[in-house]
């Protein structure tokens, strides 16, 4: 199986941009992985229904949602617009 390194982006991020609370917190290796791996399409954390919504929002333009935990275990979110003109990495009080 291939790793985020390994697998072509499934979608474009537009404009990635980061709280300034989530950059407060978090390592730039922590975002930059979860980066990866969201446009990956592994959506971390979420729960089957939200990973089955974000599959079908793939092919329709749907809002993605990822959640990860960084190495010191902090939840955060990576957001990735319909359009795709954004991505944001928030923390679940930035929400």
């Amino acid at each position: 199986m291939p790793t985020a390194f390994e697998t072509m982006p499934k979608f474009p991020l537009g404009e990635t941009v980061i709280t300034a609370n989530a950059k407060d917190v978090l390592g730039d290796l922590d975002v930059l992985i979860a980066l990866q791996r969201h446009n990956a399409g592994d959506w971390g954390d979420v729960c089957l229904a939200d990973g089955q919504a974000n599959d079908a929002g793939l092919h329709s333009g749907g809002r993605l949602v990822s959640v990860y935990r960084s190495v010191r275990n902090q939840k955060f979110y990576i957001i990735t617009e319909g359009d795709r003109s954004v991505t944001t990495v928030l923390l679940p009080e930035d929400y």
